[in-house]
């Protein structure tokens, strides 16, 4: 398949260009400057440029444009940087595809498991309503965003994605340095709700998704079994080798993170695949244990 990715540069657009080359893919990736390799289309989201020809030899187009949601402290600036980053990118490449001849077959355009808002102790699937809060008020609009590639008639599907486990990067990264160096410790109450998928099981997912017709609309890309954030503490701490003695307040998260606090750390998501699960996908890693041991490389 000849497959055009964006957002290549990032943690999980690197493994995936990665992947689906080692799969025997063409793979071509959108750049925001001048083209300076074969492989390389050039389009500015931020002016909704994207030539349509560009895609017309085009089997399919991997998403997974935006602005990083917690590289920076919230300020309203910053939050409308990463609304306007989803919205305005993918409303660019769904209106390349409506209008390139002929139309690549199928789009997976990436939106987050935070639709869904903070669930408590509630499981959700992919046929549960939005949530509220900042991130269900993004990933609505993120998705919406698609609608010119639905209306001519391009699969799409909704990549809500959750944190990815993978040794360097991804929800991992930071976490194990402070656990490494003896301060790590569950996040406020600890009850929250923790939705991951290992690295390993997110590239398989995408392949799946590309050639699986029947899926179409919003997929839970996240392992069936979610985990408490203190189930998660202490499961990373063993794997780690490492004590997990010292919890963070909730406070001092809010401090720290501001707004970000409460809606990535302190709320939770308890979703299930059931899409992926419905349609038959194997998941390699269903338990944290094993998606952490993997992540970490203990069982590579």
């Amino acid at each position: 398949m000849k497959i055009v990715v964006s957002g290549a540069s990032g943690f999980l657009g690197k493994a995936l260009v990665r992947a689906l080359r080692a799969d025997g893919h063409d793979v071509v990736r959108l750049v925001r400057r001048d083209v300076r390799a074969p492989d390389e289309i050039s389009w500015n989201p931020a002016r909704h440029e994207l030539d349509p020809a560009r895609l017309s030899d085009v089997d399919a187009v991997v998403h997974l444009s935006g602005a990083g949601v917690g590289d920076r402290r919230w300020t309203a600036s910053y939050k409308r940087t990463i609304l306007d980053s989803r919205v305005d990118s993918t409303r660019t490449i769904a209106s390349a595809l409506a209008a390139a001849d002929p139309r690549p077959r199928v789009l997976l355009s990436s939106s987050g498991i935070n639709f869904y808002g903070d669930t408590g102790d509630r499981t959700v699937d992919e046929a549960s309503p939005p949530g509220t809060g900042f991130f269900a008020e993004v990933c609505t609009a993120w998705e919406a965003a698609t609608r010119a590639a639905e209306d001519a008639d391009v699969r799409v599907v909704h990549l809500r994605t959750s944190p990815v486990l993978a040794e360097r990067g991804g929800l991992i990264g930071r976490a194990a340095l402070l656990f490494k160096v003896g301060l790590g410790g569950r996040l406020g109450s600890g009850r929250q709700y923790v939705p991951w998928i290992s690295l390993r099981d997110y590239l398989d997912v995408v392949r799946f998704l590309l050639v699986t017709d029947a899926v179409r609309g919003p997929v839970n890309v996240t392992a069936p079994e979610p985990a408490t954030n203190a189930e998660f503490t202490r499961e990373l701490a063993a794997a780690l080798h490492r004590p997990a003695v010292l919890p963070v307040p909730a406070f001092a998260l809010r401090i720290a993170l501001g707004d970000f606090a409460d809606e990535a750390v302190l709320s939770g998501v308890r979703a299930l695949p059931t899409v992926l699960l419905e349609h038959g996908y194997q998941f390699h890693d269903r338990d944290l244990r094993s998606g952490l041991r993997w992540a970490l490389g203990s069982d590579r």
